[in-house]
């Protein structure tokens, strides 16, 4: 059964070779077609162009998108949304001037949700989960990244593992999942770093592997949390069971960290609300891609990633939306794009190609989802009538979505 989108207004990020991510002045270039068409065939898009080339196709369902646009879903690469409870009492200490790190460091933050993850069900795990992932596809999420790194054992943290890959497994978008086993600290290694650090290296790497729970292997490389020599040999020793790095990093310091992403071709290096030109440097020509999380700096109240600056330096960029119950508890899309345009000064072409085929690269999906191409995924996003793809973003805090379409399906 085909599908036919006909009287598209606007179809957006249309890509008719393939693109692996887009860098500096790149990213400013976004390609549309008005007054369009697109075709889907067996969940993938198989044709579009203008309507004046518009096929007649006499089996194809046809849905009629006068005055609407069309892009691809958004790509999020980078959640925490596997957890248990919520911690709506550490923003009211926020609220009334206790820190991140003061709260981290009276058991609040990180050890706060491992506590209640270590001592929910994985089952009850799963439920909160699936309702999260719902909410975030209505939003228009269409592939995602997921980590773990709320269990801080051995136990809680293969459950985090399973319950993301029971969602891949029920869920019809892409899912990556990622180990982050250091995370943090547990408090029954609070004076001993060096033997937690082994047993994620000895016992929990290796079993993660042995089950096939993860794609990815991340850090918080951070002050007080871990050090650079750590990270470096917990991405060393995940590369060499075959998980790919990704790294948390420059979130309150620039401690070199960086360097270590770049040394061992992460994915991407994600946070870097604290950038040193050094490390702009550092990430110029490689195949490592920058992730801005502008939902966890306007939570948190601390500086948002100099997006300006990396993007006119020639680097490219992801946006994505760090959806935690700590620094950003939103799975919404469609709010980081405006906020990366609003705080962070980035165009509206930049923030949805940052969203879109860049959000896709750092997820190793860019083959499959992020722009309109023939033969990728059909998960796209049709908004209701709105005057052109820049009132998005202008418009925040509305609702501009009619549907969620995915592999050419509506989402219900």
């Amino acid at each position: 059964m085909k599908t036919l989108f006909k009287n598209i207004k606007e179809l957006i990020q249309v890509r008719e070779e393939q693109v692996s991510f887009l860098r500096g002045k790149e990213m400013s270039i976004l390609p549309t077609i008005k007054n369009a068409f697109l075709v889907v065939e067996n969940g993938l898009i198989s044709d579009f162009g203008k309507m004046k080339d518009c096929p007649k196709i006499s089996d194809a369902k046809v849905i009629d998108a006068s005055g609407k646009l069309i892009l691809p879903t958004w790509c999020d690469s980078h959640t925490h949304i596997v957890y248990a409870g919520t911690r709506e009492t550490e923003f009211v200490d926020r609220i009334n001037g206790l820190s991140y790190e003061d709260i981290a460091k009276r058991g609040g933050g990180i050890l706060n949700s491992a506590k209640q993850l270590q001592n929910t069900s994985e089952e009850d795990l799963y439920i909160q989960s699936k309702k999260r992932l719902e909410d975030v596809i209505k939003l228009g999420t269409g592939a995602i990244e997921i980590k773990s790194g709320y269990g801080l054992t051995l136990e809680a943290e293969l459950k985090m593992l399973r319950v993301i890959k029971r969602l891949k497994e029920e869920f019809s978008i892409p899912i990556k999942a990622t180990f982050l086993g250091a995370h943090a600290l547990p408090e029954a290694y609070k004076n001993n770093k060096e033997s937690y650090v082994e047993l994620l290296v000895d016992e929990m790497i290796p079993k993660v592997v042995e089950e096939q729970l993860a794609d990815f292997i991340d850090v918080f490389c951070e002050t007080g949390y871990f050090s650079v020599e750590e990270t470096e040999l917990i991405l060393k020793v995940g590369r060499l069971h075959g998980l790919m790095p990704k790294i948390h990093v420059n979130q309150f310091n620039a401690i070199g960290g960086v360097a270590v992403g770049v040394k061992y071709k992460a994915f991407s290096v994600d946070h870097l609300e604290e950038m040193r030109n050094e490390d702009i440097e550092i990430l110029k020509n490689t195949s490592t891609i920058p992730v801005a999380l502008p939902g966890c700096s306007y939570f948190l109240g601390i500086p948002y990633t100099p997006a300006r600056k990396m993007i006119d330096s020639g680097l490219p960029l992801a946006i994505a939306t760090d959806y935690n119950p700590g620094s950003a508890p939103s799975g919404n899309m469609n709010f980081v794009v405006s906020t990366a345009c609003i705080k962070m000064k980035m165009t509206p072409e930049e923030a949805i190609n940052a969203a879109t085929i860049n959000g896709a690269y750092a997820m190793g999906l860019e083959q499959q989802v992020g722009s309109i191409t023939k033969g990728k995924l059909a998960n796209l996003i049709l908004t209701k009538p709105i005057s052109s793809y820049n009132f998005m973003p202008y418009s925040f805090g509305n609702n501009h979505i009619e549907k969620i379409y995915l592999k050419g399906e509506a989402v219900v």
